[in-house]
């Protein structure tokens, strides 16, 4: 070892430099001052924080990326749903077409009427002039043929606008948005929210999937609003100048292309010189995109305007009874829920059972005959204003299934008005005793059975009731078929009396009346309160063979783009009366018709099939038909909203039945045309003499035929009728002296005649028969029968008379001795 290497430093191992690093670290921490308490709490504070947000992030990472996926799935559902909504679909879009005021449609889908007042009148695109598809979409969508729904550049130039101005200054909706808007976003058309922008969008995409170009424009012209309450460019055209938009102008066309931004503001009937100006801004435009010449534009500019005086009332629009009736339903349904309160009456159409020509006819069959009665009772010098002024209504239906097919509420319609069909309760009158009649064939009676008319005096508690016959006339003893047609009050009574109220009042409630029914002897003759359709319905069992059925107005309603929110449900039919009772009734109430007290129908001139029964209420104050043929029941009501005679000779006959024979002639309803109501297999009939109701005879009188059930037609013939012996006893003791003599002998002798005919004019006229057919022996042998039977007959008319001769001389004789022997004394 050299002294050089000895005095040379050992070096540095490579373990020993770290250890010497860290002892110097250790000198310098503790050369260093020592951290405060509160700060070396912080720290280990710091430290703990974030080891636990780490922990908590590590634990929530699962729930934070369900939270994601969620918000990702309910976004995409909102979306994709509308907005919760529920989307339309393609066909949807394809049938919907801007709403006229909604539309109430017949029985064959023909229009009825709007449910309330729009002014719009949509047309086709090919009714709107070039010009005027160029004007609006110059001016609200230059670009429309070419964007799908959105315009990407709009957007662009409205945002940049809009951050200079530093707020919304310019919007970028297209023609397609703004349809969307109008159509789908009514109730958030002002609402300015990301939220409505979106949905916008959504529905652009869906409606221009849907439908074409083409399609898209005729749909915004039609409902666009261009000020003064009037909706689309056809209405906007006949509002402010009077013609249609196929005849306006190139600059009336920039006009109406100006009112979308602000229709209140520019509209020329509230300032013309903004109007104006707001013209030329789209002239400008025009001019601009090139969708007019310049020279087109100058001369546009040169032509005057001419505005229409008279603001547009749609046509369309026709009021009718019928709105208001079914308006009760679409009420109630939205009262329980089925129909969304918000959903207007503008977005609904509503089938019906209505028939479009059969409702006119009711209504200008009501309307005429209230005038006419208010021009007698003016000559009589009432009063026919306000309350006092007649009224009427008017239900007809199908009897089968209760499908209403007209209804009329008054004289004329008032929107949302009184209803009298529907809420006028009034006494029925004799309408009621149908009721009464078949009540009484279910307890054993029959058509021919004989009723009393003659005044009665009925015991109601403290009083006694005398009901008399109109005009105190009397036909005394009669068959229930004659007491009906003749409406005879004295006769129905009895017949009630014998029947029972309460039984009588069940059978009218269980055909269709509602209303409370009094348990009093008057009910017979109609004291109690119905409505016109309670009792046009109860008299529907009479005509389909005894099965009640249900008033049906409305069938179905759909919304705007066709969905079903509610159909009627199929009502049950229920057997209220047999079939044998209803088609008594109805034969007894074709006698009313055709003999009765409504044979105005017949003088009117209605033929075939036709059975009703007229009423009238104490001093005419309420006047009444209800008719029916079998395939149509009607009742018709006339008076006045405070009850008032309806003048001295007021009576359903007279003034109620003509009206209901205008409507069925005008409505298109043909009973000639019908088959009359079949005759049931528990149905006989029988040749019943007119005044006994017993079988008939040659000798007895009139006669008619007469249905009966199997069991109880009559058996007696009318020769064997005490009543007929009464009769002709009565007879023959009315006369007391010597001309009644002479009468006796005159009547004796006309019990021989026939029509006017002597014995000899008899015997020669069947000479002559029988000389006629001499060259039939089928004929010869009838007719020596029949002579032989009339011999008979007269013979033992004869006998029957020649007794009544010698009883009544052997009574004058009495009387002559009696009167001799007072002479004595």
């Amino acid at each position: 070892m050299t002294p050089e290497e000895a005095n040379k430093p050992p070096a540095e191992s490579s373990a020993g430099a770290p250890a010497e690093r860290v002892l110097d670290h250790d000198r310098a921490q503790a050369s260093a001052p020592r951290p405060s308490w509160v700060a070396r709490t912080l720290a280990r504070w710091q430290t703990g924080r974030r080891a636990a947000l780490l922990r908590v992030l590590r634990r929530a990472a699962p729930a934070l990326g369900i939270a994601a996926a969620l918000t990702a799935l309910t976004s995409a559902s909102w979306w994709y749903s509308c907005g919760w909504h529920g989307c339309p679909s393609p066909a949807q879009l394809q049938a919907w077409q801007p709403s006229e005021g909604g539309a109430l449609l017949a029985r064959d889908s023909g229009f009825v009427s709007s449910l309330t007042m729009i002014k719009r009148h949509n047309v086709s695109l090919d009714k709107v002039p070039l010009h005027v598809q160029q004007a609006f979409i110059a001016v609200e969508d230059r670009r429309f043929r070419d964007h799908e729904g959105i315009d990407w550049r709009g957007v662009a130039r409205a945002a940049v606008a809009n951050v200079r101005a530093g707020g919304v200054r310019e919007g970028a909706s297209t023609i397609t948005m703004q349809l969307a808007r109008n159509v789908f976003l009514g109730t958030r058309a002002a609402e300015r929210s990301w939220g409505r922008k979106l949905l916008e969008v959504r529905y652009a995409g869906l409606i221009e999937r849907a439908l074409n170009k083409d399609d898209i424009l005729e749909r915004y012209l039609n409902a666009i609003y261009l000020g003064n309450g009037v909706y689309g460019v056809e209405a906007a055209s006949r509002d402010l100048f009077g013609k249609g938009v196929r005849d306006i102008t190139l600059g009336e066309a920039a006009l109406l292309a100006g009112l979308p931004k602000a229709p209140s503001t520019y509209s020329p009937r509230n300032s013309r010189a903004r109007a104006l100006a707001r013209r030329d801004v789209v002239f400008a435009v025009l001019e601009e995109t090139g969708a007019a010449s310049a020279s087109a534009l100058a001369r546009a500019r040169r032509t005057p305007f001419k505005f229409a005086r008279r603001e547009y009332v749609p046509s369309r629009t026709m009021d009718s009874w019928a709105v208001e009736a079914a308006r009760g339903t679409i009420d109630s349904l939205r009262r329980i829920g089925v129909l969304p309160r918000g959903l207007a009456d503008s977005e609904l159409r509503v089938w019906t059972t209505i028939d479009r020509r059969a409702q006119v006819a009711a209504e200008r069959a009501v309307a005429a005959q209230a005038q006419r009665i208010d021009e007698e009772r003016q000559w009589s010098g009432q009063s026919t204003r306000g309350a006092r002024r007649t009224q009427g209504a008017l239900v007809a239906m199908d009897p089968v299934n209760g499908a209403v097919r007209a209804i009329v509420g008054g004289r004329s319609v008032e929107r949302k008005g009184f209803n009298r069909a529907l809420k006028a309760k009034r006494q029925p009158g004799s309408t009621f005793k149908p009721f009464v009649y078949a009540a009484a064939l279910q307890q054993g009676f029959t058509t021919a059975t004989l009723v009393d008319d003659e005044p009665v005096a009925v015991d109601a508690g403290r009083d006694v009731w005398r009901p008399a016959n109109y005009g105190d006339d009397y036909a005394g003893r009669i068959t229930l078929r004659e007491a009906l047609a003749r409406s005879a009050n004295a006769a129905t009574v009895r017949v009630s009396r014998d029947v029972g109220v309460e039984r009588i009042a069940g059978l009218a409630q269980s055909q269709g009346i509602s209303s409370t029914l009094p348990l009093v002897p008057a009910l017979a003759l109609g004291a109690a309160s119905v409505t016109p359709l309670e009792l046009t319905a109860s008299y529907a069992p009479f005509a389909n063979g005894g099965e009640r059925v249900t008033p049906l107005l409305v069938t179905r309603i759909e919304n705007r783009f066709g969905d079903v929110l509610w159909s009627a449900p199929n009502a049950a039919r229920r057997r209220v009366i047999a079939v044998e009772d209803a088609f008594l009734v109805t034969s007894m109430l074709q006698t009313v018709v055709d003999a009765g007290t409504g044979r105005a129908v017949r003088d009117a001139g209605i033929r075939g099939p036709v059975a009703g029964k007229t009423g009238t209420t104490n001093d005419g104050t309420d006047v009444w038909f209800v008719g029916y043929t079998p395939s149509l029941v009607a009742g018709v009501w006339f008076g006045a909203d405070e009850p008032q005679p309806l003048g001295w000779n007021a009576s359903g006959g007279r003034l109620a039945a003509p009206a209901w024979a205008r409507f069925l002639r005008e409505s298109g309803y043909a009973p000639e045309r019908e088959a009359p109501w079949r005759v049931p297999a528990g149905i006989e009939s029988r040749q019943v003499d007119i005044a006994t109701g017993a079988l008939a005879s040659d000798w007895c009188g009139p006669a008619r035929r007469e249905y009966f059930k199997r069991g109880t037609a009559p058996t007696k013939s009318c020769e064997q009728s005490d009543y007929l012996a009464m009769r002709d006893m009565d007879d023959s003791d009315d006369h007391d002296d010597d001309d009644g003599r002479r009468d006796d002998m005159r009547g004796n002798r006309r019990e021989l005649d026939v029509e006017g005919l002597t014995r000899e004019a008899i015997e020669e006229a069947l000479e002559g028969i029988l000389d006629a057919s001499q060259a039939n022996d089928k004929a010869r042998r009838a007719a020596r029968s029949m002579i032989r039977e009339i011999q008979r007959a007269a013979e033992r008319n004869v006998e029957r008379v020649s007794q009544q001769a010698a009883q009544q001389a052997e009574r004058e004789r009495q009387r002559a001795r009696a009167a001799a022997r007072d002479r004595i004394r």
